[in-house]
């Protein structure tokens, strides 16, 4: 009889990419993948670190698994056992360790468990690593776009981020591997894919060649892979962009004009608080660049309020900044504290209140924001891969994603899911979405 693994991920899709490679994994090495909450002879925690939020939510779905499942073998693996260490299996809810760099081996770990029930602790020692774990995926649960992994690691050293200490320093994964897994998705029926990585811009740069070519050429030998309609690209360091790599992106038909560039202040005080190389005036050419070198392009970001020190003078800069650059969507996250990061420690931490009541502004006007840049393609032509129906405004519509990555709503009696149609913009529903016609 088959043994039952669950499975629970928290974190980045850098994590949701290597938990479904670990169910693959086990998959092909006989288990059968149930539910998370089920009964399971083994279940798989893959914990996130980058808050100390995320810290205490992975320790809640450890002693969650151990609670439904008292006795099935319980794996922590990823980021926060990373950063925890062995002390990790102090925790009586705990039976295997797995860090990063080492989930490839989870197959041969579960064999060692059965074989003597040993609790152990397998971890790598992440800051010397300088080997890409090879993870692969031959098949995703995304419904139409597969997210492929190309890089870990990060050398920034924001203040805030404790992810260099968790992932170890930039590791790039060969293009082969990476051609090689994306034929084999494409045969699986996918047309979409997102590369990613925990700081994809410096792709390449342990290969020996500049990061912004070494991303390049593997776009272009993605994008020569026949049934690759679409290539995104995950969060982007602003000094990558220039402009003969904005040109050469433009010359790939593949590439969507989708760009995800991280920001996190639009102050140069707190960004150098943060240790973000750039300035808030370098970061508006590399939007005003891609605006020039794209016709409305959705230009996507990330913001930190509340960082230590942000008096109302530079919040009110950031904010400022944000109705400048008029982003399409901006993810806003409330400054968490981290322990082990510079920025833990230093003075000036702002009260929960405060945090509260200005995240509460971003997110209202990046609300006009995203409303704003979707109402300006009523009217006009958009290519659309859909994906599955939903049930919006009373009405049942099929849902699917644009190549800038607006969601559009279309009504239909054919079968158009992992489908690609064009269509045009009608009008705007809920503040987000855009309901299409065919004229």
């Amino acid at each position: 009889m088959k043994k039952k693994v669950a499975f629970h991920n928290l974190g980045c899709k850098v994590n949701a990419y290597e938990a479904e490679a670990m169910q693959q994994q086990l998959r092909e090495a006989g288990y059968e993948i149930v539910p998370f909450g089920d009964p399971a002879d083994v279940c798989v925690v893959n914990t996130c670190s980058v808050t100390n939020v995320a810290d205490k939510k992975s320790r809640q779905m450890i002693h969650r698994a151990r609670k439904q499942n008292p006795e099935a073998v319980i794996v922590a693996a990823g980021c926060y056992v990373q950063a925890a260490g062995e002390k990790m299996l102090e925790d009586l809810s705990v039976d295997l360790i797995i860090g990063n760099n080492r989930k490839k081996e989870l197959a041969a770990i579960l064999d060692g468990w059965f074989a003597d029930k040993k609790r152990m602790a397998y971890l790598a020692d992440i800051s010397h690593a300088g080997e890409y774990e090879d993870l692969t995926l031959t098949k995703t649960d995304e419904h139409t776009r597969a997210y492929i992994k190309v890089q870990d690691g990060c050398n920034q050293f924001c203040t805030y981020c404790i992810i260099p200490y968790t992932r170890g320093r930039v590791r790039s994964r060969r293009p082969e591997d990476v051609i090689r897994e994306v034929e084999g998705l494409v045969r699986q029926g996918y047309q979409e894919f997102v590369l990613t990585g925990i700081h994809l811009s410096s792709y390449g740069v342990d290969l020996g060649e500049a990061a912004s070519a070494c991303l390049l050429d593997l776009i272009r030998q993605i994008s020569r892979i026949e049934g690759v309609r679409r290539i995104r690209l995950g969060s982007l360091e602003p000094g990558i962009i220039t402009e003969p790599f904005a040109v050469a992106l433009k010359e790939i038909p593949a590439v969507c004009p989708h760009f995800h560039l991280s920001l996190q202040s639009g102050c140069d005080a707190t960004l150098k608080r943060m240790n973000r190389r750039y300035t808030a005036e370098e970061y508006a050419e590399k939007c005003t660049l891609l605006r020039k070198t794209y016709e409305e392009p959705a230009l996507t970001t990330d913001v930190i309020v509340g960082f230590p020190g942000e008096t109302e003078e530079e919040f009110a800069r950031c904010r400022e900044f944000l109705e400048k650059i008029s982003f399409y969507e901006t993810h806003i996250f409330k400054y968490s504290r981290r322990r082990g990061t510079r920025a833990a420690a230093m003075p000036g931490q702002i009260p929960e209140a405060v945090k509260t009541a200005r995240s509460q502004v971003l997110q209202a006007l990046c609300g006009e924001n995203r409303a704003n840049y979707v109402r300006r393609f009523i009217g006009r032509r958009l290519e659309v891969l859909f994906e599955e129906t939903v049930q919006v405004d009373g009405r049942i519509w099929w849902n699917g994603y644009s190549r800038e990555y607006i969601r559009v709503l279309y009504q239909s009696d054919e079968e158009l899911s992992n489908r690609i149609r064009t269509v045009y913009g009608k009008e705007l529903l809920d503040g987000e979405y855009l309901a299409a016609s065919d004229y």
